[in-house]
């Protein structure tokens, strides 16, 4: 089965190469209906295929599985809130979103059951969800499949903690109703071992409203591919990023977002932090990767958007590659704009600071703290703020220990 989402004319089928814009993705349950990508395709330039273990090819068989657990704060879910284990026949599956590129055809046609987790109408939840996955294991293969559901006017935080190690390919919807909130912490702490690739599929209804955090911290490699869709005028989607990367590291971000429906509204803010080992060799570099990429079609009036990229470059034996774009085919916007930058670590700061008589390593602490603190403060849940803030303090100490 295949089916094109949001089309307003072409198509990009297998073989093709006419793309009318970046929302005209060819998509499709299928696996067999995508070619193998190629490192010429602008959608994989930047991934190293060798370190994708066949999830892109299809030698990566299923050899084991992910654990998906759903809990509350307290001892049981929330009233209001239900967790259901389905097969992948389920009418709902697909919904947010249908896959877009063979890895995620590859995890759709490969996973062994796929967890729903619904908050009905009307529900307020004040504590949030956590829904932890946990890797199949070194060595090992898994596909997995999550959906968040938000019925009318509901509204909740969940908070998608992935850790664990092994080789990891899924798709995650996010089906938002009519003047929902919803808002998703998606957490990459992975083992060292770890190739996660995930696409997020948002489709937001009338007047919802999405907070979607995404802060990709360990793995070997992880490319994250979220893409919000409006069903219907009103919809406002915030996305914000936090990426930290090591040497050896490959950590790849490729957003869309479409605006398809009239007076609606997007805002993106990803930052990341680099700290490379020049003495390891340019294959052992920290990489990062965001692409970003917002359409506004011709039937958006009224849209409001705008997408900003910071990099900030710590060490030598690092690169960061960003790339905004923005396709607007209607004059009638409220706004719109971009702005991405990429920099080494400011001495300027560095030696303002020095100046007062905070001791250099403590300078720089501060200037990174400051770098990630506005997307921190934005995450709604206090032990998680915490949390991200050791997190990078502990990468810092990393970077400390090999100077």
């Amino acid at each position: 089965m295949a089916e094109a989402i949001g089309t307003d004319s072409a198509v990009k089928a297998p073989g093709s190469s006419v793309v009318t814009n970046k929302g005209e993705l060819f998509t499709s349950f299928d696996v067999d209906a995508f070619e193998v990508p190629g490192q010429r395709e602008e959608a994989w330039r930047f991934t190293p295929f060798r370190r994708l273990r066949g999830l892109h090819n299809g030698s990566a068989p299923a050899t084991g599985t992910a654990t998906v657990e759903v809990a509350g704060s307290g001892a049981s879910l929330p009233a209001g809130v239900t967790v259901e284990t389905v097969a992948r026949g389920d009418e709902r599956l697909g919904e947010g979103g249908v896959p877009f590129d063979r890895i995620a055809a590859q995890a759709f046609s490969s996973f062994p059951e796929a967890t729903i987790v619904t908050v009905a109408s009307e529900t307020v939840l004040d504590e949030p969800v956590a829904v932890t996955v946990t890797g199949p294991g070194v060595d090992e293969v898994a596909y997995g499949h999550v959906q968040i559901r938000l019925e009318p006017f509901a509204k909740a935080t969940i908070v998608i903690d992935q850790r664990g190690s092994g080789t990891y390919a899924e798709n995650i919807e996010f089906v938002v109703g009519d003047s929902a909130h919803l808002t998703v912490v998606n957490l990459h702490e992975w083992a060292d071992d770890t190739v996660h690739v995930a696409a997020h599929h948002a489709l937001l209804q009338r007047d919802a409203t999405l907070r979607h955090f995404a802060v990709s911290l360990g793995g070997d490699l992880v490319r994250l591919s979220p893409i919000v869709r409006y069903a219907a005028p009103g919809g406002d989607a915030e996305l914000w990023g936090l990426y930290f990367a090591d040497a050896g590291q490959h950590l790849e971000q490729r957003l869309l977002v479409d605006h398809s429906q009239p007076h609606c509204r997007s805002f993106v803010t990803y930052k990341g932090a680099l700290q490379g080992d020049p003495s390891q060799g340019h294959g052992r570099e920290a990489h990062t990767v965001w692409i970003g990429d917002v359409l506004i079609r011709p039937a958006a009036e009224g849209t409001d958007t705008y997408e900003l990229n910071r990099n900030l470059v710590l060490t030598d034996g690092a690169r960061a590659d960003s790339v905004p774009n923005l396709e607007i085919e209607t004059g009638e916007i409220v706004g719109a704009g971009h702005a991405s930058a990429t920099g080494r670590f400011d001495d300027e700061q560095l030696f303002y600071l020095m100046a007062r008589g905070i001791p250099e390593e403590t300078a720089r602490r501060l200037v990174v703290r400051g770098f990630f603190g506005e997307i921190i403060a934005k995450i709604p849940v206090p032990a998680l703020r915490e949390r991200l803030t050791e997190a990078v303090e502990a990468e810092l100490e990393l970077a400390a220990g090999g100077a």
